[in-house]
């Protein structure tokens, strides 16, 4: 199957690529490289440098001439939808439906969006949180996240293609980068490994749902292989895991036996965040396969590598 990918060139997005290149698809990336990296993408995925907002992103497909996409591409920092909501809408909305104007243009019959759990759902008291829970995101990026996934069903709907979102938990793996909106196991492992403390904000036993890169990227694969899966989809692996434990598992891998200093808790903080996965199994035969403690043993191995964790 002929494949685009939107930013293919940035770490979830990299590991996706590399996946589908392996299963036998032709894979053209469609990133603009303002977080991306060059050196990330699969040498046999052809690179287009290009805005998803730009009108350069139409001649782009009429190239490439996919049957199916998938959109990785966003500004996925939430201070920055906070700071600059106006922004945030641009990429993760108009930049969205720029793509989908394009992909109606070429006849693309299947568009797999990558959204947030976490900041889709906002705060709830349903754990591990379903699928048909209410939104009710509480910063501007979780907001154009949702809405984006609206406008994928919306325009499946019109143009009688298909759109699957997956709403994905807190993903970790190899290349995340430590700096920006990383995620707190990037942080930590580049702290370990350059000897620098690594701060828990408050008591640490606020809880996210960590699912492997890669595990990522499988789900990807099988939802491209089944059109007939609509609407929403979590991608976690139901467990709730403390930043306590996270820093206790990293530092193991790290070979340091140091305790982590705490600072003040972050204001607003979601203290309890794990997604029921259930529909992901039924729907695309999809299970994370990497435990927790392995898939931060290769993450740590991989920095520890030269690479960015």
């Amino acid at each position: 199957m002929k494949v685009l990918v939107t930013g293919g060139a940035g770490f979830v997005g990299s590991h996706v690529v590399d996946r589908l290149v392996a299963d036998g698809h032709v894979v053209a990336v469609v990133d603009d490289l303002s977080s991306g990296r060059r050196e990330h993408v699969n040498r046999h995925a052809a690179l287009h440098v290009c805005d998803i907002r730009t009108p350069g992103l139409g001649a782009v497909l009429d190239t490439a001439r996919p049957e199916a996409v998938v959109h990785l591409a966003a500004q996925a920092a939430v201070p920055r939808s906070v700071a600059d909501p106006v922004f945030d809408a641009a990429v993760n909305v108009m930049g969205t439906l720029n793509l989908l104007e394009a992909c109606g243009r070429v006849g693309v019959k299947r568009v797999v969006y990558i959204s947030t759990g976490g900041a889709g759902y906002g705060d709830t008291d349903v754990l591990p949180t379903p699928e048909q829970h209410p939104s009710w995101p509480t910063s501007p990026y979780g907001v154009s996240k949702v809405a984006a996934e609206m406008y994928v069903a919306c325009w499946a709907g019109l143009t009688g293609s298909s759109g699957l979102s997956l709403r994905l938990a807190n993903i970790y793996g190899p290349r995340q980068s430590p700096e920006g909106e990383a995620g707190v196991v990037a942080i930590f492992a580049h702290r370990l490994l350059a000897g620098q403390p690594c701060i828990v904000n408050g008591d640490g036993e606020q809880t996210r749902d960590y699912v492997y890169v890669e595990d990522v990227a499988d789900a990807v694969a099988r939802a491209l292989e089944r059109p007939g899966a609509k609407g929403v989809v979590n991608i976690s692996t139901g467990r709730e895991t403390s930043v306590n434990t996270i820093y206790g598992l990293l530092a193991r891998a790290a070979g340091v036996g140091r305790p982590a200093q705490h600072g003040p808790a972050r204001p607003g903080e979601q203290r309890r965040s794990v997604l029921d996965n259930r529909r992901a199994r039924a729907l695309l035969a999809w299970e994370p396969r990497v435990a927790l403690e392995d898939g931060l043993a290769r993450t740590v191995a991989a920095l520890r590598g030269g690479g960015t964790a």
